[in-house]
């Protein structure tokens, strides 16, 4: 498998290793940091690159910047001309994923708004583990960040301490991940991905007002289901009992792609095996991204 030895600082190619942050600037004091994770699949047939839905991830990542008060914006043109110049240089054989940070570099007081810098790093990401058996979840004791206090929405390094706490439970209470309620008890997302279930054939996914990040992958796959099979999918509250009820459940987000759920709180989701509607939203997800179905939506972007 191919490694990064290039990536990007500041729209300039340099090596790996030669990538490095003032210990004082406001990104490690502070936490001033936005991101993205995204990704240019492979096309087995020719080998060309195009990027998934680059132009929303740059959209989602300048209103961070904004929210956060950067005194620079990032542009949706110099970003895919800098990370393809970035996945070129990387000289890739399977698909990228990209993480992109963009960051106040200056050393000042927590207020201070720039300078700001960016880097970019393109690698490799295995198959998740948990894409073909699915996963066991358990229902966190950590409430996810509300809107009106870090608001989830925004993708800024400092909201996934949250996360992280949340997952560091899982783990030591013996599950593969993990489910966050809002503060008012309500069904969130996942540390890292958005959440999916299916109740009596119908698809349900918490609301954009349920303190989940707006994910990109979740739009897609609310696109895409609607289309293909004409109905829509219910965006509203979950209670936490209701997940007891699901015939299916899933995880989606641009890492981690779709994963099946397959038990939560130790009690199986539907007859704990991936479910067959999750097998046709995993099918359905890949024929888009690998570009196997017409671009309705003009979602893919070349590399220049």
């Amino acid at each position: 498998m191919w490694t990064p030895e290039w990536v990007l600082s500041d729209g300039e190619i340099i090596r790996h290793a030669d990538a490095k942050i003032h210990p004082l600037s406001l990104a490690v004091t502070y936490a001033t940091t936005v991101f993205e994770g995204l990704r240019a699949y492979r096309r087995p047939e020719d080998g060309s690159y195009s990027f998934f839905r680059l132009r929303e991830h740059i959209e989602r990542l300048q209103v961070g910047m904004k929210v956060m008060r950067f005194d620079r914006r990032i542009e949706v043109d110099e970003m895919q001309e800098a990370l393809s110049r970035l996945v070129r240089a990387n000289s890739p054989d399977t698909d990228v994923y990209i993480r992109l940070l963009v960051f106040i570099s200056g050393i000042g007081l927590m207020a201070t708004k720039g300078p700001v810098s960016y880097f970019a790093v393109a690698q490799p990401r295995d198959k998740p583990r948990f894409a073909e058996t699915g996963m066991q979840l358990g229902v966190s004791s950590w409430s996810r960040l509300s809107d009106n206090a870090s608001p989830p929405r925004i993708k800024a390094t400092a909201n996934y301490h949250n996360a992280r706490l949340t997952q560091l439970q899982a783990q030591a209470d013996g599950y593969d991940g993990a489910l966050m309620l809002t503060p008012q008890g309500k069904v969130s997302e996942a540390p890292i991905a958005c959440f999916f279930m299916v109740r009596d054939g119908e698809l349900i996914t918490p609301s954009l007002g349920s303190n989940i990040l707006e994910s990109v992958t979740r739009d897609s796959i609310i696109r895409l289901y609607e289309r293909r099979f004409g109905r829509p999918v219910i965006q509203r509250e979950v209670d936490r009992s209701e997940l007891y009820f699901a015939q299916e459940a899933f995880l989606c987000g641009t890492g981690q792609e779709i994963i099946p759920v397959v038990g939560i709180d130790r009690l199986p989701v539907g007859d704990g095996r991936p479910g067959e509607l999750t097998r046709q939203v995993q099918a359905m997800y890949f024929d888009c991204v690998r570009r196997n179905v017409p671009d309705e939506w003009g979602w893919h972007t070349p590399l220049t």
